[in-house]
Parts: structure tokens; C-alpha cells; sequence
């Protein structure tokens, strides 16, 4: 079994949450596209950690082309090393 959690809403509280997360032993960290964009969290996580695994736990599909949303998945899975699983929604 796999145990994920959120990143939470505040930006600044990112980097400690993340690395928290990651040391108590969670497989992944998840975002979602309520307040704030799913990806740059992310990002932030990805910073931050090592191994946990980074996902949208809903990013709205068409609220960008799919180019867009290609490339950005594309990246921030290059950026984590294969890290980033992208889950869509509408």
C-alpha cells in the first residue's frame, strides 16, 4: 500500500512540509487545482525531495491546451527524474 498526502495551500510552507513528508516515510505528495496552480507546488516539492513520488491529484485538463499541458508535465518530470505521475480532470 501506498500512503500520499497534500501539500496544503500556504506556498511559503512548501519546502518544510515536503521534506517532513518525505522523512516520515509517504510515497507521494499531491496537489490539486483548487487555489493555486497544481504544478508549481510541484516544482517546489520536487526541490525539495528526493524520492517521493509528485502528483496532480487533479489538474482541470482544459483549462490548457494540450501542448501546454505536455510540456509542463514533460518538464517537471524531467526535473524530479520520473517522479511526476499527471492526473487530469474536468
Amino acid at each position: 500500500m501506498k500512503v500520499d498526502a497534500g501539500v496544503g495551500l500556504d506556498l511559503h510552507k512548501i519546502p518544510a512540509t515536503v521534506r517532513d513528508l518525505e522523512a516520515f516515510g509517504y510515497d507521494g505528495i499531491r496537489a490539486a487545482e483548487m487555489n493555486h496552480d497544481p504544478f508549481f507546488p510541484l516544482l517546489l516539492a520536487a526541490e525539495h525531495t528526493t524520492k517521493v513520488e509528485l502528483i496532480t491529484s487533479i489538474a482541470v485538463a482544459f483549462a490548457r491546451s494540450p501542448m501546454i499541458l505536455a510540456n509542463i508535465g514533460h518538464d517537471l518530470n524531467a526535473y524530479s527524474k520520473g517522479r511526476f505521475t499527471l492526473g487530469l480532470g474536468s
